[in-house]
């Protein structure tokens, strides 16, 4: 990659990561923190000790993830942590500029639609290469030493969270809390892996020459073909490989079935798709 391609993959994600931090921003002091929903990690560890101590969330979240922050320096590398840091400090003014602003007291529309917009911003903040949450980076470095992986790391640290949270605010409102923090995840997912969801497609069969062709002439599609040994035959085999939209998959299993009814066919969810012939 060249210098001038760095620099603009740099810029791209400052641009996302202040956006991402911006709305999160928006997302906690709209909706969580005028109705005591909390999110997981450092940042609701700072919502707790801010309702408990009137100290300035913004500057809790800061000062929280900053030991985090110089932990991952060796294990994330400097431009992470570097980003981390910008983040982390967008986020802060963030807060502190919406935090006279109130959506909705509904309890359910403020789980949900502050799981979203939440969501949303943490997604893009991590998808450029940056985190607001100290407590997953923790998880990196140290999850292996207890025999956890870095999932249930996170989750036994945010049972204590919503524990806090349960006898600091209400129960119900850590159950709240909980669902938030589900819609997040979910949202993340889909940010991170992207919502053009597109199917890959292994097709295992004697007649591969005659679907492939097939598959090109009736779908328009690019194939690849691979070589494969028999596990009980030890006969050489030929596999096709395709990428194909939600809407060909139907399409695509009649052309295989027309030809070899006896066909392997393995069908896997593909979130993003580049370079080659995909363009549908």
């Amino acid at each position: 990659m060249t210098k001038s391609n760095k620099r603009l993959k740099y810029l791209k994600n400052i641009f996302f990561i202040t956006i991402g931090a911006v709305i999160t921003g928006f997302g906690l002091e709209t909706f969580l923190v005028p109705n005591d929903i909390i999110d997981g990690g450092v940042i609701g560890i700072s919502m707790i000790l801010s309702h408990l101590t009137n100290f300035n969330l913004g500057l809790l979240i800061l000062i929280l993830n900053i030991p985090f922050v110089l932990l991952a320096w060796k294990k994330m590398g400097t431009k992470f942590v570097l980003q981390t840091g910008y983040a982390n400090i967008i986020l802060a003014l963030a807060v502190n500029f919406f935090s006279k602003y109130k959506v909705t007291e509904d309890l359910l529309l403020s789980t949900v639609f502050g799981g979203i917009i939440l969501g949303v911003g943490v997604g893009t903040i991590l998808k450029n290469e940056s985190s607001l949450d100290g407590t997953e980076m923790l998880s990196l470095i140290v999850s292996k030493k207890f025999g956890l992986s870095v999932g249930e790391f996170i989750l036994v640290i945010n049972v204590f969270i919503y524990a806090a949270a349960g006898l600091v605010f209400s129960w119900e409102s850590a159950m709240y809390s909980v669902m938030t923090y589900f819609i997040v995840s979910k949202v993340i997912d889909s940010v991170m892996e992207g919502f053009n969801s597109s199917k890959s497609v292994r097709i295992i069969s004697d007649n591969a020459g005659e679907i492939g062709s097939a598959l090109i002439e009736r779908l328009d599609i690019s194939i690849t073909y691979l070589q494969g040994i028999g596990g009980y035959t030890g006969a050489d085999k030929d596999l096709i490989y395709c990428v194909l939209s939600r809407l060909e998959l139907p399409k695509m299993l009649d052309i295989v079935k027309e030809i070899d009814n006896k066909a392997f066919v393995s069908v896997v969810d593909v979130h993003e798709v580049y370079g080659g012939r995909f363009r549908k």
